[in-house]
């Protein structure tokens, strides 16, 4: 019996829903921790980073629109997905950070349980950072959150899959869109997931991921107008101040960089980093000639 030849994966971008190459044709070579050669990844150019942020835009009246309820659902079913590929994500993490397979899976279970705990906050975050605020006067005063539009992601380089997951989750959660920069050295578990989030119930658009140059696809991100907010958990300090200036241009939230340990059970900091508040007041009326109110 002959030796057959291995069918190599070719990895693509994911935007808008479909899998598209770079338009620039462009490709650079993605090697494990040892050197060794594992894929070609597409490398982004300005145009993609364009066409995903119109995607994301396209798509956020729809997702922020959709219940609460309904967004954790789709999460969790996301997190189902993850666990039926868990064997390919353990091997592509594995390979990416330089982990034994008994460590990789444990990054992989750990890295499904964060998106499940995400899903359940879809629901419940409102109740946390909303509510009635007692005001002097015959008024109701409502609070509540509301998703702050397209969120550009740069994923954490050496954190490829727990970290990757634990930026994203949270914008997409609280009803953003999102358009992520995989880890420039190890993209090969993003675009995966990307693969699982096109076979899962998320619409095409609410999540677009590219690989390539994290500084080549994050600055346009950060100039662009139609842009709301950018995460720069995946720049260098150099870079992050450089985009943090660029963004400053339309008034974009900025979460700048600072040390996580994602192995931590997180808190609702990077849910709120991309919520705004909507406070409604609406006066009370009054009951009987008492002048009591309700």
């Amino acid at each position: 019996m002959s030796d057959r030849l291995t069918v190599l994966k070719t990895y693509k971008l994911y935007v808008g829903g479909k899998f598209p190459r770079s338009e620039s044709g462009r490709v650079y070579e993605v090697t494990d921790s040892k050197g060794k050669w594992l894929a070609n990844a597409p490398l982004s150019s300005r145009k993609d980073a364009r066409d995903a942020v119109v995607a994301a835009r396209k798509a956020f009246g729809g997702w922020s629109g959709a219940t609460a309820y309904n967004r954790g659902q789709v999460l969790y079913r996301v997190a189902e997905m993850l666990e039926g590929r868990r064997d390919q994500f353990t091997r592509e993490v594995a390979e990416a950070e330089g982990l034994s397979k008994s460590k990789a899976a444990a990054v992989v279970d750990a890295t499904i349980d964060r998106w499940v705990w995400y899903a359940g906050w879809t629901d419940k975050i409102a109740q946390v950072v909303g509510g009635g605020n007692p005001v002097a006067g015959p008024f109701f005063n409502l609070s509540s959150p509301e998703p702050t539009g397209v969120v550009a992601v740069l994923a954490p380089q050496e954190s490829s899959f727990l970290g990757l997951v634990s930026v994203l989750a949270p914008v997409i959660a609280t009803g953003n869109t999102a358009v992520v920069v995989a880890s420039e050295k190890s993209p090969l578990p993003a675009l995966s997931l990307a693969e699982v989030l096109a076979t899962s119930d998320v619409p095409g658009g609410v999540v677009n991921v590219l690989s390539g140059r994290t500084a080549e696809i994050a600055t346009p991100l950060a100039a662009h107008q139609d842009v709301n907010a950018i995460d720069l958990a995946g720049a260098d300090e150099v870079l992050a101040k450089e985009l943090e200036i660029a963004a400053a241009d339309n008034l974009k939230r900025v979460l700048r960089p600072q040390p996580v340990d994602y192995a931590e059970t997180p808190g609702i900091d990077r849910m709120t980093a991309f919520l705004e508040t909507k406070t409604v007041w609406h006066p009370t009326g009054s009951l009987g000639a008492s002048g009591s109110s309700y």
